[in-house]
């Protein structure tokens, strides 16, 4: 009687998205189709399955040397199914579903997930984990997301008040962050009223709409040079009156930590929580 191996075994999945599909019992050739699952995988030490990730998954700094299948919002279809995956790893928001099909079409499984907030996130790591093999991994992982949490939670409780916000995360055009969005979660969390709450994810506005909200902080989130840094705080210190600049909260951050529903978002709330109410963190997290 001939045994299937271990590794070729496969089981039925019911991914985040509800779809049902099989995959193998312990996938050996995995695709990360965006860089916050390649940065999840890595959390759950598990990046000896990787065999590819997207252009821009450079988190932990040994991601950056995997082989790359273009960018999540732009696939290349044939530098995937030339890696032989036996796995992708996918994300609702931003991989092209169409991409996803053909692959599919390929005969390789696509599990996708959907973090869009910090529990979800959580969820993602746990799903990923079990379909990794590494449960308890993933259940380390979150507890210490969940004690971290809480810490910051316990220490915000102390606020005696809740700073306007300004969260720039567009250049040209300005653009924010709307109430649906992970950043707006953090915005809260962190003892902080999120100026540009609302229905629209990634309201724009001019640089007239921002002064007039009289921001008591402003965070810009960069993929940009120091030199960039250094031009677009200057851009908002020309307005003297402005509370934010008042009282120097003009803060430049870089994107990845907040831009991306990976583990790292908690060190993003703690950041944020820091930055926001430095009295309640003077000890540091």
């Amino acid at each position: 009687m001939t045994v299937t191996p271990v590794w070729a075994q496969q089981h039925q999945v019911i991914d985040l998205l509800g779809r049902s599909m099989s995959v193998p019992v312990n996938p050996r050739r995995v695709v990360a189709l965006a860089p916050n699952i390649t940065e999840i995988v890595y959390a759950l030490g598990q990046a000896q399955r990787l065999v590819g990730a997207t252009t821009y998954s450079d988190f932990p700094q040994a991601a950056a040397a995997l082989p790359k299948v273009g960018s999540y919002v732009h696939l290349d279809l044939e530098r995937i199914v030339a890696l032989n995956p036996d796995l992708c790893i996918a994300i609702k928001d931003g991989n092209p579903i169409a991409t996803v099909t053909r692959l599919e079409s390929f005969r390789i499984p696509v599990y996708a997930v959907d973090p869009k907030n910090l529990k979800s996130v959580m969820d993602t790591i746990m799903r990923v984990g079990i379909l990794l093999q590494a449960e308890n991994k993933a259940k380390q992982l979150i507890s210490n997301m969940q004690n971290r949490i809480q810490v910051v939670a316990e220490r915000i409780a102390q606020a005696d008040h809740r700073p306007k916000v300004f969260f720039q995360i567009g250049i040209a055009p300005i653009v924010s962050v709307g109430t649906n969005t992970f950043i707006h979660e953090l915005i809260e969390m962190a003892g902080a009223h999120n100026l540009a709450a609302g229905n629209i994810a990634y309201p724009r506005y001019s640089k007239e709409q921002v002064l007039g909200m009289l921001p008591d902080i402003i965070i810009v989130t960069s993929m940009a040079r120091e030199a960039a840094f250094e031009r677009i705080r200057n851009d908002w210190y020309q307005w003297q009156d402005l509370p934010a600049v008042k009282h120097q909260r003009v803060y430049i951050q870089e994107s990845n930590l907040f831009d991306r529903p990976s583990p790292r978002l908690v060190d993003a709330l703690e950041t944020l929580a820091r930055l926001i109410h430095p009295e309640l963190f003077e000890d540091s997290l």
